[in-house]
């Protein structure tokens, strides 16, 4: 796994060691990148379930003003940390915070200002991670965080259909594999 392009294009992407990890490959996120264009130029990113930290990364090499990286699992956390090191795109731009993804939304209050957000929740096998899912979709928090012409990214299970919701206007979908990448926009 690699960064794809950019400023730090062609740096290798470290999964972390020891935990259950399914990161982006390189082909959904090139494909991804390839969808968004010139509309990660400048934007302030939201990494939600951060695991290696390949989207965000992605996202600053392709030329994204910030990235806050959030995940709950300290491993993968300094995971994000040595590849942004790697990856040349440490500093105030890049921030890595551990723990849960709805305790950061729960937290998140009325800030605003992200362009864009991914999301690459466990994927939905059983019960309890498939109400995670959900429980993403339908948090109003999530919907607030995102500026009004911003894009959410989701990338989930195929075969598992993605929770219907009315926070979200889904624009497009793709799917690679076992990968159903979403893009939504607020309803």
């Amino acid at each position: 796994m690699r960064v794809i392009a950019g400023k730090s294009g062609g740096i290798p992407i470290v999964a972390p060691k020891n935990v259950i990890a399914r990161p982006t490959t390189d082909r959904v996120r090139e494909a991804i990148f390839s969808s968004l264009g010139d509309l990660v130029i400048d934007a302030d990113v939201l990494d939600l379930f951060a695991g290696s930290g390949s989207l965000g990364i992605e996202a600053l090499s392709r030329g994204a003003t910030s990235v806050a990286f959030v995940e709950e699992n300290r491993a993968a956390c300094q995971s994000i940390r040595s590849n942004l090191e790697r990856a040349n795109l440490t500093g105030p731009e890049a921030l890595v915070r551990h723990g849960t993804v709805r305790k950061f939304l729960a937290g998140a209050g009325s800030k605003t200002g992200f362009d864009l957000v991914f999301a690459d929740p466990p994927y939905a096998r059983d019960e309890e991670k498939a109400e995670n899912l959900n429980a993403l979709l339908h948090d109003e928090n999530l919907a607030e965080i995102l500026n009004s012409d911003g894009i959410f990214v989701l990338e989930s299970l195929a075969r598992e259909p993605v929770p219907e919701t009315a926070l979200w206007t889904l624009v497009r979908e793709k799917t690679y594999g076992d990968t159903r990448i979403s893009f939504f926009t607020r309803a």
